[in-house]
Formats: structure tokens, sequence, C-alpha cells
């Protein structure tokens, strides 16, 4: 497949905003960004376009889509009904990093659910994603538009590294905002359950709707369950290096990772770092700085570029500071613990 890049800098770039969505209402495969990381587009009430979309990205068909839409008047043909705290959260959170799981109406296909009578629904604020999505004007099904189990995408080089001749076209806008992808709202129980962790925190849920639960199980790859949300199964995010976490004291973290890179003289470590903290490694191959931990959002946004960082630089290890599991924190974690496979030292 001949892949196309559509350099796009301004919602008032009509003419390439046009073909971007007459390529999605053709069934073609289009990346293009949004607000958290990029996603690999299509027809999401089309079966073999939402099939497509699976084998671009080598994921596993039970793991649903979540299909993005530009306008609140396109959900009503979706879902079967739109409860009260959903309505609630479309006020507050949309257009922005929310997903909200509904259950789904005939006309969404079972390609786009891995099966499920639920459907997950989000409106990006994304000026350029929202542009196309409302000249397209269908449901567009868009994971993350990189190969199943790699970190997400923040800028386009990072998906022409993945899917370059595996998709249609590939829109260039630059970098996205949030960096890790949107919370996972489930409004089809009471209270809501958040999913899966992200820019839209519990804390911002609760103080708009009430109680909110977390769901904190762990769902590992042999599980049999199928997952109601992308994030939810199998080993996401993942550098080619072994990646591992440290959480607790900050001193600790330093004393700890330093350590470990003085045992290991021959391997090529990195270590993801903070502000406060990036000039106390001692011989570490690289030390990449994630940003302050009194700025939360930018250590998110950083975060999958980082990890691709390490990708490119062909480490043999990766040693990454832990945070507190508060606020956007806690979306943070849920990726940092994916990327590393759960290999996690608590309390230190």
């Amino acid at each position: 497949m001949k892949t196309k890049i559509l350099k796009i800098e301004s919602p008032n770039d009509l003419e390439k905003i046009k073909i971007a969505a007459k390529a999605l209402r053709d069934g073609k495969l289009v990346v293009f960004p949004t607000e958290t990381v990029y996603g690999l587009g299509g027809d999401g009430l089309n079966p073999k376009t939402c099939k497509n979309i699976y084998l671009a990205k080598g994921r596993p068909s039970d793991n649903p889509l979540i299909l993005h839409i530009a306008r609140n008047d396109q959900l009503e043909a979706l879902v079967r009904e739109i409860p009260e705290v959903a309505k609630k959260c479309m006020e507050k959170f949309w257009p922005g990093p929310l997903t909200m799981i509904f259950n789904r109406s005939d006309l969404v296909p079972d390609e786009a659910t891995g099966g499920l009578d639920t459907v997950a629904i989000r409106m990006p604020s994304h000026k350029i994603a929202n542009a196309i999505l409302n000249e397209a004007d269908i449901p567009v099904a868009a994971p993350s538009a990189n190969t199943s189990g790699r970190p997400s995408p923040t800028n386009a080089n990072h998906v022409i590294d993945d899917l370059f001749s595996k998709v249609d076209y590939i829109v260039d806008s630059g970098f996205t905002d949030v960096g890790i992808e949107s919370t996972v709202l489930d409004v089809t129980v009471d209270p809501p359950m958040i999913l899966r962790p992200g820019g839209i925190t519990l804390e911002m849920l609760e103080d708009a709707v009430g109680t909110v639960l977390t769901d904190n199980t762990a769902i590992d790859a042999n599980d049999k369950r199928v997952p109601k949300s992308p994030g939810q199964k199998y080993k996401h995010y993942a550098p080619k290096a072994e990646a591992y976490c440290f959480a607790g004291n900050l001193k600790n973290i330093v004393n700890t990772i330093n350590k470990k890179i003085k045992d290991q003289p021959d391997k090529k470590i990195a270590v993801l770092a903070t502000e406060e903290t990036q000039k106390d490694y001692l011989g570490a191959y690289k030390v990449i700085n994630l940003g302050s931990r009194e700025n939360m959002p930018q250590i998110a946004h950083n975060l999958f570029y980082a990890l691709r960082e390490c990708d490119e630089l062909n480490v043999d290890l990766i040693y990454a500071e832990g945070f507190e599991f508060r606020g956007i924190g806690t979306g943070i974690m849920n990726r940092l613990l994916k990327a590393c496979g759960g290999k996690i030292t608590l309390g230190l």
C-alpha cells in the first residue's frame, strides 16, 4: 500500500481536510491527530474497514475499538440509551479526552466492539481531528496509530515508523497535547466506573457526577474474559527494552536505580527521570527528563515520546521513576505499569 502524507496545520485547510474525510467515507485507513495521541481511523460502521484496522495494527480482534464523533447529534443512533450521568459528562468534558462505554445499537457492527454488546465513543477536542470527523460525517473507529503493544504515537514520525505502507493517509499536524490516551468511563453501570485512567481524572469526574468507581483489576493476556475497554488486556505501550518502575520516597528511588546502574556496567541503561532528579543519576547511558513533578500533565505529555526515544537509542534496560496514584498520575502509572509488564517496586 502506498501511504500519502497530508501536512495539515490548520482546520481551515479545507482542501486537505476534504481529502482525508473522503478517504474515510470510502473505507480507507487515515491516521489523524487527536488531543491525546494519533489515531488510526476508519469507517466504524464498515465491518471490513474495522477488520483492516486490526490487521494494520496487528491488534487482537477482541480488543474493542473507540468510535470518534464530531457532534452530539451523532451519538443517539449508535446507542440504545444515553444515561443521565453520560449527559452530564458530555456537557462537562466533550469535546475532550473522555471515552464513554454505552450499550450499543444494532447499527454498530461486532467488528467495532470486539463482539461486545457495548460500544466505546468519544468526541475529540483537537481542532483538525474535529474538522475531519465533521466533514466525513460518519463515526470513525480510531485506536492509537501504533503497532499493537508499542508506545502510542504522539507525533507523525512515530506513526511513520510503525504504519507506513499499512495505511492510506497519515495526517501530520505536529505533536499531540495530552500525550496519553483518553479516560474510559463505563456509564452502563451505576455508579459509573473508570476502566482506563487518563487526562480526565477520577477527581474531575467525581466533581461533575458524584460517586465514580475505578476498575483496578489487572487482566493478563491469558485471561479468557473479553475486555470492555482498550488498554485492559495484553501488554501495552511497551518499549523494545525491558523496563522497570520504582515508586516511593524519591531519594530512595534515586539510590535504588543508581545501585542497579553501578551493578550493571556493561548495560546501556536509560533512566526516565524528572526535573527534580535528572542530575542525580550516575553512570546511566541516557537520562531522560520527563518534566517537573509540579507539572504532571507535562510528564504525561512526554511519557510515550520518552519510551520511543529509548527504542531509538537501542538501550538494554529502562528504569523509570514512579508517581502517586492521584490525578493524572493515575493515568501515567497505568501506562508505566503496562509498559513495564507489571515489573514495579513499590514502597521504597
